[in-house]
């Protein structure tokens, strides 16, 4: 497993977790995409403002993070699929990937529902095999942050049915995402900084 390639202090601030190969592939063949997905999760510091502010369409973490990638080039991508039936043809939009650049696709799911898991899972599958993604990357957080919420008093805002690393993991193992390679980064303890 690649994942030991992975730089230690990356590798102690988040929860990484990887199905087919994930690692291997974005490092040999994607390997800028790669760089800038370390480099900036080695920068990322939960707050605990991001964690106390109120989030409206998308909480403050998710925010930060996809300008985090916005600035270096990576879209907000809906990707348009045609099929023909028929000699009929049909538009089917799949939903939209947070950040996407260079068949990399990541999805930030920070304190959502978690049957946004499954959507985000088949979208990969299905891109994947659509051949337009090449790896797919969730950015969430580890279920050891509970603690911090719970002191910060923010415990029943972060529940047990909405997006963590618990709940992720039965869907990949599960083969939610099919062949698609997928690679988690779960935000731990370690990112805090107050």
């Amino acid at each position: 497993m690649a994942y030991s390639h992975l730089p230690v202090d990356l590798r102690e601030k988040f929860e990484v977790y990887e199905k087919n190969h994930a690692i291997a592939i974005l490092m040999t063949d994607f390997p800028k995409e790669y760089e800038e997905i370390i480099n900036i999760l080695r920068e990322f510091e939960l707050t605990k403002d991001d964690i106390l502010k109120p989030g409206g369409r998308k909480s403050p973490i998710a925010e930060k993070l996809d300008g985090q990638f916005y600035q270096l080039g990576w879209l907000e991508k809906q990707f348009r699929i045609d099929i023909s039936v028929d000699s009929e043809d049909h538009h089917t939009p799949s939903h939209k990937v947070d950040c996407y650049k260079n068949r990399v696709g990541i999805e930030i799911e920070w304190n959502n529902k978690d049957p946004f898991y499954d959507r985000d899972l088949s979208n990969f599958r299905l891109l994947h095999d659509l051949n337009a993604i090449s790896v797919g990357v969730i950015i969430t957080r580890s279920d050891d942050l509970q603690e911090i919420f719970n002191e910060l008093g923010k415990g029943s805002s972060y529940g047990a049915s909405t997006t963590h690393f618990g709940k992720l993991k039965p869907r990949i193992d599960g083969r939610g995402g099919g062949g698609c390679p997928i690679l988690v980064f779960a935000i731990k303890k370690e990112c805090y900084v107050g």
